[in-house]
């Protein structure tokens, strides 16, 4: 199920590169982290939430099913609280004529899943790389995965990725006991990077470790990252994790000329972080993972966060 097109589809009879209102631009719509529609505005992201109404008390506007709120890109440039109240009361309207039409066609295509599959799914998507941005500095993020079975307490991603699930009827399972396995993350990888500009990757666990468990058995990541070193000129790749099963990749990833390999370091006391991070890399593992990567010349990083 393509959800990102349902998405848009609220927004009909507008599509990507319409004018929303003067100075508001639809550049796009993402599941990665939940149901969310992209704007530019004045050249600038902004990302508005979508949201079954049942499950949020807090919104800028609503529809008749949906609730709708915005937010800037990290949270990082101000912007004027009337213009996305605005912005989200203009998405209200056109979603009020089309989300019956559009949540019915979700319904329809829904499929029973047999129980065993309810946690780990199998999907397709037909977009990977998605663009973002830091102090004017544009990147992609790259998740082969979506939801995470390392189950940190701390993850703010489950409060986004529960409501979605709620949208196409999958049952509200405890945080890190369920993952989506985007089957064909490097085939769309390979097409996205003949397409598109070159900019870093970051493949980040903020919202989807890429080393968590199933990345044993289904290799999407190292997948992902052999495209990448295949590429003419491959551009520069970062990969943050909380696992040492990135040492199984070292060579590949040694293969990428401008290649960074980080770590979340966010306490040096293991049992603190068997508390909060159950089923990630101990800490001594992940320092002499970080060494390894040295010993092999590889650029390496840590994150401290959050701070335990």
């Amino acid at each position: 199920m393509d959800l990102r097109a349902h998405l848009l589809a609220l927004l009909a009879p507008h599509r990507v590169g319409d004018p929303l209102i003067p100075g508001v631009v639809i550049a796009g719509a993402s599941t990665e982290l939940g149901l969310r529609l992209k704007f530019e505005v004045d050249g600038q992201p902004l990302w508005v939430d979508v949201d079954p109404l049942s499950r949020v008390e807090r919104y800028a506007a609503r529809s008749e099913r949906l609730a709708f709120g915005y937010r800037t890109e990290g949270e990082r440039q101000s912007l004027d609280p009337q213009l996305g109240r605005r912005i989200c009361e203009v998405t209200a309207a056109l979603a009020r004529a089309n989300e019956g039409r559009v949540l019915a066609a979700v319904e329809e295509e829904r499929v029973e899943l047999p129980d065993r599959e309810l946690r780990v799914r199998r999907v397709t998507t037909d977009a990977l790389l998605e663009r973002t941005g830091v102090g004017g500095v544009d990147f992609y993020t790259l998740s082969p995965y979506v939801g995470c079975l390392i189950g940190c307490r701390f993850c703010y991603a489950q409060s986004r990725l529960d409501p979605m699930r709620g949208v196409i009827r999958l049952p509200q399972v405890p945080w890190g006991s369920y993952v989506d396995v985007r089957v064909n993350a490097p085939e769309v990888l390979a097409a996205e990077l003949r397409a598109r500009a070159r900019l870093p990757i970051k493949f980040c666990p903020i919202v989807s470790d890429p080393y968590q468990a199933i990345e044993r058995r289904r290799g999407l990541t190292r997948r992902c990252l052999e495209v990448l070193a295949a590429v003419d000129d491959p551009p520069p790749v970062m990969v943050m994790t909380r696992s040492d099963l990135i040492l199984r990749d070292l060579e590949v990833l040694r293969a990428i000329p401008q290649a960074w390999v980080g770590a979340s370091i966010p306490t040096l006391d293991d049992e603190v972080r068997a508390h909060f991070e159950p089923r990630a890399a101990s800490i001594p593992a992940r320092l002499a993972m970080l060494r390894a990567f040295k010993a092999a010349g590889v650029r390496r990083g840590v994150v401290v966060q959050p701070m335990l």
